[in-house]
C-alpha cells in the first residue's frame, strides 16, 4: 500500500480506502462486511470512510465493530452528516444544533471517541455557511473531530469555504469527496484547479462508476444475475452509464489493461490515482478477494500514449456535468 496526504493536511491515507455505501449494515450481512474491513486493514487500507445516513446508522454501528479490535491511531476513520436521520424540521441539513447532535450519534455507533474526518455530506444552502465552519471548528476545538471534509461541493462553495475559514482563523477545510472516473471527470473543469490552490484533496467515489468500468456488462447482453445492475433501484441509480455506447467504449480500454498485466476495474483506480489532487479513491467490496484485487492498482503508472488511448477509446462517453447539476 502507498499512502497520500489528505490535501494539505500532515495526516497520510492509504490511496485505497473501504467505504459502506449500498454495502455494510443492508445487503452484505455483518459478518461478510467485518471480514472485507478486516482484510483491507491486512492489506495496509488505513483509511475507512462511512455515513451516518447509510441504512440509517447501521453501517456506522458495523464499521465500529470491525475496527474496534485495532488499535485506534492505526487507521482514520471517516463519516458524514447533512441527510435526513429524522422527522423533525431539525433533523437534517448543517446547523449547528444538527451537527452537535449527529456528530455524538455517529461516536456512539461507531464506539469511538473521535472521528479523524467529519465531513459535510452536501452543501446545504439553508444554513449560513460561518455556522457551519465554525460548528465543525468548535467540534475539532472539543477533540470530537480531528479534520473537517466536505462531499460534492462546487468549486464556488469550496473557494468559500476556505475564503471564510482564512478570515476567522477557523480549521479549514481539507477534502471533499466527489464523484470521479474515467466516464465521470466533471471536477477536472473547476473543483480540482480551486481544490489545489486552497489545500483541499479529493477522496474519490465511485471510481469504478457503479461496476460499469470493470467491464462486466457487455454490450447487446443483460445484466449478470446477482450484479447491482440486474437490480432494478440500482439500475436506475446507473442509467446514465447503462447505455450501449458506454459499455462499448469501456471494452476498448481492454488492451491499454492488458499491457500494464490489468483488469479493467484496476485500470480504472490506476487512471484515478494518476492525479495529484487525489488524496484516495473509495471502493467498495462484498467479498475480502474484491478488496485483495483492487488493492493491486497501486503503484502502477500509465503512460502518456496510455491516458491518450484511454481518452481517444471514451472521448464520445465522457461525462463532464455532475449528477447534481442535471
Amino acid at each position: 500500500m502507498q499512502y497520500r496526504h489528505l490535501g494539505n493536511s500532515g495526516v497520510k491515507v492509504s490511496e485505497i480506502a473501504l467505504g459502506s455505501w449500498l454495502t455494510y449494515g443492508g445487503s452484505v450481512g455483518k459478518d461478510a462486511a467485518i471480514a472485507c474491513i478486516h482484510r483491507a486493514y491486512e492489506l495496509g487500507i488505513n483509511f475507512f470512510d462511512t455515513a451516518n445516513v447509510y441504512r440509517r446508522g447501521a453501517a456506522e454501528e458495523v464499521v465500529g465493530e470491525a475496527l474496534r479490535q485495532f488499535p485506534r491511531p492505526s487507521y482514520v476513520l471517516a463519516t458524514k452528516v447533512f441527510f435526513p436521520m429524522g422527522d423533525g424540521p431539525n433533523e437534517r441539513g448543517l446547523s449547528r444544533k444538527h451537527l452537535f447532535e449527529q456528530c455524538e450519534r455517529s461516536l456512539k455507533r461507531l464506539g469511538v471517541d473521535y472521528v479523524d474526518l467529519y465531513q459535510c455530506h452536501r452543501y446545504d444552502p439553508g444554513t449560513p455557511l460561518e455556522e457551519t465552519l465554525r460548528t465543525l471548528d468548535d467540534l475539532i476545538t472539543q477533540g470530537k473531530v480531528l479534520y473537517a471534509g466536505v462531499s460534492e461541493w462546487t468549486a464556488t462553495q469550496l473557494a468559500d469555504a476556505a475564503h471564510l475559514a482564512r478570515r476567522h482563523n477557523l480549521d479549514p477545510i481539507v477534502s471533499n469527496q466527489p464523484r470521479y472516473s474515467m466516464l465521470e471527470r466533471y471536477i477536472e473543469k473547476e473543483v480540482i484547479p480551486i481544490s489545489e490552490r486552497e489545500g483541499i484533496g479529493q477522496v474519490v467515489f465511485s471510481p469504478l462508476a457503479q461496476g460499469v468500468l470493470t467491464g462486466k456488462y457487455q454490450p447487446g447482453a443483460k445484466p449478470p444475475a446477482g450484479s447491482r445492475a440486474a437490480d432494478s433501484q440500482s439500475n436506475q441509480l446507473m442509467g446514465r452509464f447503462l447505455k450501449e455506447e458506454v459499455l462499448q467504449a469501456v471494452q476498448r480500454l481492454t488492451p491499454v489493461a492488458a499491457r500494464h498485466g490489468l483488469s479493467l476495474a484496476q485500470l480504472a483506480l490506476t487512471w484515478v490515482l494518476r492525479h495529484s489532487n487525489v488524496s484516495s479513491a473509495i471502493i467498495g467490496a462484498t467479498r475480502p478477494e474484491q478488496v485483495d484485487e483492487n488493492v493491486k492498482a497501486v503503484g502502477v503508472q500509465l503512460s502518456p500514449g496510455d491516458l491518450e488511448e484511454i481518452d481517444a477509446a471514451l472521448a464520445d462517453v465522457i461525462f463532464w456535468r455532475s449528477p447534481t447539476a442535471d
